[in-house]
């Protein structure tokens, strides 16, 4: 593998964009705020690869963050979304497509009996924490430090993803009464969850949280945080939510719900009902979601919700899971790159933690095991990105910020999961 790559093209599209975008990219994570130098500007995607404009190739673990469990340009989701533009791209009306995609949803997960389609998870998670609000009357929801539920004022506060990683916990323009009915709380602390819902329980109107998270890096709930968060949010009569953005039909088929045997009230869904389209989605318990209008009284409305181009690739999709059950395949090949990686850092002498659950991993640079918000940033971040200089030098593309979940897809094949290892030992020595 080639340790040195010249990206010239990528740096004059990154000046010329800096004129006419705010910071040169039109989302924060892409900046490379959390790594240091210049983003890659990408021209095509393909299987596991990316390709940038200078024509270099990436092993891709980002998959558009999450979505393309498929990989990328996945032949039967490009059939599908091809034929589907040719009859229009956008309607503004009901389409077929959003009742078949939301009947593949619903067969895929118990706990949604009926589904409203947005166009993305930020969207689906305002939405779901306004239907909270409207069904229970109560204004008060809990969310996560670290748990990312899109750049929803009333959830930006100790977010991660990009917030974490530009050290913005919340936003210039966010009123204070925005989040005034926000109470955020420590990922896996059962008893400060008790102790907020003995106080304020009948002020709550839902629990929102990635039952797996991805925004901090990976982070794993114990079984007690996941059964103590349901029977308390069922006693006192709140919501709740489940932000399966990232883990929806990655994990499982059923999402992190399936694997966690737990059953949300609302379930957030993005991309990946999309097959990487502008989508996302959220459903429920069908006397939650006949709240909303027009079945209902709580307002949410969106003229390209349900776009029939986005819906024929979300099929797709969803369709190939379903078909060939890809889980058990992406469990061995991502097992295998963890494994490999962590006898990597064992044999270079590097304190390291990973965190996988099925095809989502991270590779944390600290010695402590990573269960909470605070946890994660005991991360040796300037060594996180040396490393992720390292591996794109071989080849390798990592998500920009120690604070983000990877992701293997269906065509990263035992061929490039061992070119993975091997750079990362070259890596290793490096760093």
């Amino acid at each position: 593998m080639s340790t040195t790559k010249s990206r010239p093209r990528s740096l004059a599209a990154f000046q010329r964009a800096q004129h006419v975008i705010p910071g040169g990219v039109n989302s924060p994570a892409r900046a490379f705020g959390g790594v240091g130098g210049q983003p890659l500007f990408i021209a095509r995607g393909e299987g596991p690869h990316l390709f940038d404009l200078d024509g270099n190739r990436y092993l891709d673990y980002i998959g558009s963050w999450g979505p393309l469990i498929l990989g990328h340009a996945h032949p039967q989701v490009v059939k599908a979304a091809i034929e589907a533009v040719q009859a229009g791209s956008s309607y503004g009306a009901p389409c077929e497509r959003e009742t078949e995609l939301a009947e593949l949803i619903r067969t895929a997960m118990p706990s949604v009996e009926m589904v409203r389609m947005v166009s993305s998870g930020t969207e689906a998670s305002m939405s779901a924490i306004r239907l909270a609000r409207g069904f229970t009357g109560r204004d008060k929801i809990i969310k996560f430090a670290g748990c990312y539920h899109g750049h929803v004022d009333s959830l930006l506060v100790s977010a991660g993803s990009s917030a974490l990683t530009l050290g913005v916990p919340s936003s210039p323009g966010v009123p204070a009464g925005c989040t005034n009915d926000t109470i955020v709380l420590r990922y896996n602390d059962l008893d400060a969850l008790r102790t907020v819902f003995q106080a304020q329980g009948d002020k709550i109107a839902g629990v929102i949280l990635e039952p797996i998270v991805g925004n901090m890096g990976l982070v794993i709930p114990s079984v007690e945080f996941q059964n103590e968060l349901r029977r308390l949010t069922t006693h006192h009569g709140a919501l709740l939510i489940y932000d399966e953005v990232m883990t929806g039909f990655r994990l499982a088929f059923g999402g992190a719900q399936e694997l966690l045997k737990q059953k949300p009230d609302v379930t957030v869904l993005g991309k990946i009902v999309g097959g990487g389209y502008p989508v996302g989605a959220y459903g429920g318990r069908a006397d939650i979601m006949k709240k909303i209008m027009p079945a209902g009284p709580v307002f949410q409305a969106g003229t390209l919700s349900g776009n029939p181009v986005a819906m024929a690739a979300g099929i797709a999709t969803l369709k190939v899971l379903q078909e060939t059950n890809p889980y058990p395949a992406l469990e061995r090949s991502t097992k295998k790159l963890c494994d490999g990686l962590a006898q990597a850092a064992v044999a270079a002498k590097i304190p390291h933690q990973i965190n996988r659950v099925g095809s989502m991993w991270t590779f944390f640079f600290t010695d402590k095991p990573v269960v909470d918000l605070d946890t994660a940033k005991t991360s040796e971040t300037a060594r996180f990105a040396r490393f992720f200089w390292a591996m794109m030098d071989r080849g390798v593309y990592l998500p920009c910020s120690q604070f983000e979940a990877a992701f293997v897809s269906t065509v990263h094949t035992d061929k490039y999961i061992d070119e993975t290892i091997l750079a990362a030992r070259e890596a290793f020595a490096v760093i």
